[in-house]
């Protein structure tokens, strides 16, 4: 049933609660897990469900993500029919009015498909879910939009007819919707809105805190094993590097550890993703390392977010809380510079 439906991914949001993590990137390409970026897990839940044409339309600061996905090779979407498409709209300020002028940009991509159903999704929802469950449950229902929840709560996840859809986007100045999450908030507009509860692990990543919270919630077996299903799985950018090198010094408890590392120091209840180098004598516990940074001899960093290609000098002490992690921004410096 996967084949029948459109797959567009609204990755427009703003979060300005995720800004320390923003500032290069858009929110769908925010690293997470060490080696997935957020949008991975939305694009390989719709592939997973036999979805072969898929659209991805961001708003702003999006080299990053279209440098990740590429051609979407790695989702098997580099196809001659279909596949993947990306539709920046470079035009539109930060705060412009909502998804459907954006869609309302790339009309043609709408209008030519093929499938009768769309489903729209964010870009920020990490789960595991079957959206061809869903669509057979908005069918079954006669609903002329389903949205997908999670105790009780929107997860702006929807499925409706592909007809419908383009008749939202022509009205969207009459009826005044911005969005498809407009529609479905309007009780009046005799649509039928039907929900589908999953019951399946779902990380809303909206903030700061709860990026830190679920990020590290993924090193228990029991939440890991919820989300990366047999059968089903999460498809990323393929990047080789050699196996992680542990010297004698390193101490390695309850963690995550990319390839490509080399680590020196003591790690404990952290996420380290590819290419980071430990020094010695650093302990680094409750702490997210992203990909290619470097911490020094003898630091000490607990609750803390190191960003991408940042370094950290020796010697320098971190101490975050779990509410208020620390944040080092992407690409910067902390202490001294360290020895080559």
């Amino acid at each position: 049933m996967g084949k029948l439906m459109l797959g567009v991914i609204d990755a427009t949001t703003y979060k300005s609660e995720m800004s320390d993590l923003t500032l290069q990137r858009s929110i769908a390409a925010v690293p997470f897990a060490g080696r997935y970026r957020l949008i991975d897990f939305v694009l390989s839940n719709m592939v997973n469900s036999g979805i072969e044409s898929v659209a991805i339309f961001p708003k702003y600061q999006y080299r990053s993500l279209m440098d990740h996905l590429g051609s979407g090779k790695n989702w098997d979407l580099n196809r001659k029919r279909d596949g993947l498409f990306f539709f920046p709209s470079p035009d539109l300020p930060i705060s412009h009015i909502g998804s459907f002028q954006h869609f309302q940009q790339h009309i043609d991509y709408f209008l030519r498909s093929t499938q009768k159903y769309a489903l729209i999704c964010n870009s920020y929802t990490v789960c595991n879910i079957d959206y061809e469950e869903v669509l057979r449950r908005h069918i079954t229902n006669g609903c002329d939009i389903t949205r997908v929840c999670y105790r009780g709560k929107s997860l702006d996840m929807f499925i409706l007819e592909t007809s419908l859809l383009l008749d939202l986007i022509a009205n969207q100045q009459r009826n005044q919707y911005r969005s498809i999450v407009d529609v479905v908030s309007d009780e009046g507009n005799g649509l039928t809105v039907c929900d589908y509860e999953y019951d399946g692990y779902v990380a809303v990543i909206d903030s700061i805190e709860r990026y830190f919270h679920h990020s590290l919630e993924l090193l228990q077996p029991d939440v890991w094993k919820q989300l990366f299903l047999k059968g089903r799985p999460i498809y990323t950018k393929v990047k080789d590097e050699p196996p992680t090198k542990y010297t004698s010094y390193a101490c390695v408890h309850n963690a995550m550890v990319a390839n490509g590392c080399i680590i020196e120091g003591e790690i404990e209840n952290s996420i380290i993703s590819r290419a980071v180098k430990i020094g010695k004598g650093t302990v680094v516990r409750s702490s997210i390392i992203m990909q290619k940074s470097q911490i020094g001899d003898h630091c000490h960093l607990e609750y803390v977010i190191v960003d991408k290609d940042a370094r950290i000098g020796d010697g320098i002490k971190l101490i975050g809380t779990p509410n208020q992690p620390i944040v080092i921004r992407k690409g910067t410096i902390q202490g001294a510079l360290m020895k080559s």
